[in-house]
C-alpha cells in the first residue's frame, strides 16, 4: 500500500472510532517523513463519505430494532447495493446477487433452463422482448419482439425487476411458467395473452447455414455467445469450400452478446479498417480493427427491429465498410457498453461504462440502423427463415438481391 493510501485508511479509522478531530483551513497536513499532505478537498470527501455510511447504519440499526417483522440481513445488504445501482437511472446497470450473476452467466456460456426469450428495459418501464430464441418454447408459443411481459406467474414486474422476473421465468426443464404479455397492434389495441409454457433446457444453436438454389450461401445468426464464433468459423469454410457465389447473413431477431465473437465475425468480412470503437464518459475511445484478410463474395444482410446491441455493430461495420447491402428494417438501436465484473463472493454488476459507434462514428443508441433497402414482412407470419421461404420476403428479396450482385 503507498503511503498516500496508508494515511487516508489511517484518517478513515480515527473518523469512524472518535480517535481525533481534524482541524482543516486550506490543507490538512500529515506528516509521514516530513513529505506527505493531504490536500482538503481529499479530508472533505473523508467526511462525507464518512456522512454517508454513518447514515447508512443508524438506518439499519433502526431497521433491526423496530421492523415489525423478520429482517434478513443479507437480503438488506444486497437491497442497498441493488439501490445503488438503479438510483443511476440506466436500466442496463444493476448489482446482481449469487444467484443472479450465476443466471446471468450461463446465457453468454451457450446453456440453461428456460423459455427462450431475450428481454430488455424499455422506455416505458416495461419488460420488453427484444426478440424470441429460434426453435426454443418461447418463439414455438409465438411471443413476438416488442411484447411487453408484464406478469409472471401473476406477479407484476416492471422493468426495474427485470432481473428477478427473468430469473423466475428460468428454471427445470419440463416445468411450467405462465407469463403475460402485453401486445399492442397496428392500429393502436392493447391485448393481454396469457401463455403457459414448458421450460426447456435452452442449448443455443446460435448458428446455421445451408445453400440456397445451387451457389448462394446462407448464415443465420442468433446470438453471440462463447460458442458463436467457433460454430460460425466452421459453417463459413464449408461454404466457401463448395463455392459458393454470394452469401446472405440472417440478423434479425438477434439481440446481441459478446462484442469480441461480434468482432471476430466481423473480421471475416471485413478488409483492414475500424470495426467498432467505443468512448468513455472521459473522452477515452478504444478501437477494435479488423486485418487485411477476409472473404470477397457479394453480402447481403438481413436485418430488423428485434436485431440489437452486437448484431448491430457487425451489420454497421458491414454498411460503413460498404461491404454488402443490408435489407430489412431498422434495428433495434442499442448501442451502449456494459461492463461486467464478478466479486469475491459470487456477486457481481454490470454497469455501462461507454458508448459505441460505427466506423463512420455514427452513434445507433436509441436510433437504430437503416438498412439500405426496406422490406417488411407480411403481418401474419409465424417463422421466417429457410423454414418459411415461401412466406419470408425479406429473404425472397435478399435472394434476387444477392444474384443482382453476382450476375
Amino acid at each position: 500500500m503507498s503511503k498516500r493510501k496508508a494515511i487516508i485508511v489511517m484518517i478513515i479509522l480515527l473518523i469512524f472510532t472518535n480517535a481525533a478531530t481534524f482541524i482543516a483551513s486550506n490543507v490538512v497536513s500529515v506528516k509521514l517523513n516530513d513529505k506527505v499532505v493531504i490536500p482538503a478537498s481529499e479530508y472533505n470527501m473523508l467526511l462525507s463519505t464518512y456522512g454517508r455510511y454513518s447514515k447508512a447504519i443508524e438506518l439499519e440499526n433502526y431497521i433491526k430494532e423496530n421492523f415489525l417483522g423478520e429482517v434478513d440481513l443479507e437480503k438488506l445488504f444486497d437491497g442497498q447495493l441493488k439501490g445503488m445501482f438503479e438510483a443511476l437511472g440506466d436500466p442496463y446497470s444493476a448489482y446482481m446477487t449469487v444467484d443472479e450473476f450465476k443466471s446471468f452467466s450461463e446465457e453468454t456460456e451457450g446453456a440453461y433452463g428456460g423459455i427462450g426469450v431475450v428481454v430488455t428495459p424499455g422506455e416505458d418501464n416495461l419488460i420488453t422482448v427484444v426478440s424470441p430464441i429460434e426453435d426454443t418454447p418461447g418463439e414455438r408459443a409465438g411471443i413476438k419482439p416488442g411484447d411487453k411481459i408484464i406478469k409472471v406467474d401473476g406477479v407484476e414486474y416492471t422493468a426495474d425487476k427485470m432481473d428477478e422476473a427473468v430469473k423466475k421465468m428460468k428454471g427445470k426443464p419440463k416445468t411450467s411458467v405462465t407469463i403475460t404479455i402485453l401486445r399492442t397492434d397496428k392500429d393502436g389495441n392493447n391485448q393481454h395473452i396469457d401463455l403457459e409454457i414448458v421450460r426447456e433446457q435452452i442449448r443455443l444453436q446460435t448458428v446455421k447455414a445451408d445453400i440456397i438454389e445451387d451457389d448462394i450461401g446462407y448464415i443465420k445468426i442468433t446470438s453471440f455467445d462463447e460458442l458463436t464464433y467457433d460454430d460460425f468459423k466452421k459453417h463459413l469454410d464449408s461454404l466457401m469450400a463448395k463455392n459458393i457465389s454470394g452469401l446472405i447473413l440472417d440478423l434479425r431477431n438477434n439481440p446481441g452478446g459478446l462484442l469480441d465473437v461480434c468482432v471476430n465475425i466481423a473480421d471475416e468480412f471485413l478488409g483492414e479498417g475500424i470495426i467498432v470503437y467505443t468512448e468513455t464518459k472521459n473522452g477515452e475511445k478504444q478501437y477494435q480493427y479488423s486485418d487485411k484478410k477476409h472473404i470477397d463474395i457479394p453480402l447481403v444482410v438481413l436485418v430488423n427491429e428485434g436485431s440489437a446491441s452486437a448484431s448491430e455493430i457487425l451489420a454497421g461495420a458491414i454498411k460503413d465498410h460498404n461491404r454488402g447491402i443490408l435489407l430489412g428494417n431498422k434495428t433495434f438501436g442499442k448501442g451502449i457498453v456494459q461492463r461486467i465484473r464478478q466479486l469475491k463472493d459470487g456477486s457481481g454488476f454490470k454497469l455501462t461504462v461507454s458508448e459505441y459507434f460505427t466506423p463512420s462514428g455514427e452513434s445507433i443508441h436509441g436510433i437504430g440502423i437503416e438498412p439500405h433497402i426496406k422490406v417488411d414482412l407480411p403481418d401474419d407470419i409465424e417463422q421466417i427463415g429457410l423454414e418459411n421461404l415461401e412466406g419470408d420476403t425479406q429473404l425472397k428479396a435478399a435472394i434476387g438481391q444477392i444474384k443482382e450482385m453476382i450476375n
